[in-house]
């Protein structure tokens, strides 16, 4: 895998939650009180615990998920180079996967992760910030936010976000980049409590309005059009629609319209009440390929809505479910039907 590690910077321009940080250090380090964190707290953190390959001491790593959508035209890589926070890491979306899948973006297995972690020179007792692009704001970071806790990295946190970060004037760095020196990540295990597969995401929908059924919800973070089967998937060939009985909540519905950095969480709270979601009840999170799923189940974590234990997100998500259920199923629903 080949994963960019720590930035050369060729200058130094202009440069919020409910879980705590859970440390398994013996050195005391910074820490966030809530999974979001802002610029003003990442970048004192940065300052008290910086990302040092000398020090042995658990630190403080900004890590760039910057990813756009295949139709976009823009890549990560270039927006990274352009602008980030200093000594950053980028983690390549599109390469941290299993690559036997059809589908993209499925997770990889343990031995993959810990390869991206250890080239991209992150210790097991290093706090992660992950965070994402100044012109897309929330999108991606919380996937790899997602991903590095079913992994079972003790301390995790998203910045809220990049483009508050630049308008707030804190520091950046741009140009070219160089690996930092890897170090080994031991092999974790994945909890696989945390991730719903194809055939879970059947099982609900084909006991949709049956009597006696849990009442697992599906969230699906698309926009409405691609939910209701009137706009075209981002991916050729694939046909829109949605899960029998799935909400439709969008992404962008939980982040702030301007911002694009999630809302408070009492209006988030507001927000799923609107959508009728029920916290007692499981909640599964989709989208289009299980990335903006991670918005949603960051609202959902940070509005405190439903214990993480009964919160799943569809790693395959709409690509795998369009192209594996049957025509003969009536599993893929528009809202003419």
């Amino acid at each position: 895998m080949a994963f960019i590690g720590l930035a050369r910077s060729s200058h130094i321009g202009v440069f919020t939650s409910f879980h705590k940080a859970n440390f398994t250090s013996m050195t005391a380090v910074r820490s966030f009180s809530s999974y979001l964190v802002s610029p003003k707290e990442l970048h004192e953190a940065l300052k008290k615990n910086p990302p040092s390959s000398i020090s042995t001491s658990p630190r403080v790593i900004p890590v760039c998920a910057a990813w756009f959508l295949p139709n976009d035209g823009r890549t990560g890589i270039e927006v990274f180079r352009a602008q980030r926070i200093p000594k950053a890491r980028f983690f390549d979306l599109d390469k941290a996967i299993d690559k036997r899948s059809p589908y993209p973006h499925m997770l990889p297995d343990a031995k993959g992760f810990a390869a991206a972690l250890s080239e991209l020179g992150i210790r097991k007792e290093d706090t992660v910030v992950v965070y994402d692009t100044k012109e897309l704001g929330i999108f991606s970071a919380p996937r790899v936010g997602w991903t590095l806790k079913v992994f079972g990295h003790p301390s995790v946190h998203i910045l809220n976000n990049f483009r508050l970060w630049v308008d707030e004037g804190l520091p950046t760095e741009s140009g070219e980049l160089y690996n930092v020196e890897c170090c080994p990540y031991p092999i974790p295990k994945l909890d696989e409590s945390r991730v719903a597969s194809f055939e879970d995401v059947k099982e609900v929908a084909l006991d949709h309005n049956k009597e006696g059924t849990e009442g697992i919800q599906v969230l699906d973070a698309r926009p409405h059009g691609r939910f209701a089967g009137t706009d075209p998937e981002p991916r050729e060939g694939l046909s829109s629609g949605h899960v029998p009985g799935s909400i439709s909540l969008p992404f962008s519905a939980v982040l702030d319209p301007e911002t694009k950095a999630f809302l408070a969480p009492d209006k988030l709270q507001s927000i799923l009440a609107e959508k009728g979601v029920d916290p007692s009840k499981p909640i599964i999170s989709t989208c289009g390929t299980g990335v903006t799923a991670c918005v949603v189940e960051t609202a959902l974590e940070v509005a405190g809505c439903g214990s993480p234990e009964n919160r799943k997100v569809y790693d395959g998500s709409w690509t795998e479910w369009a192209q594996r259920v049957k025509p003969s199923d009536n599993l893929i629903w528009t809202e003419k039907r």
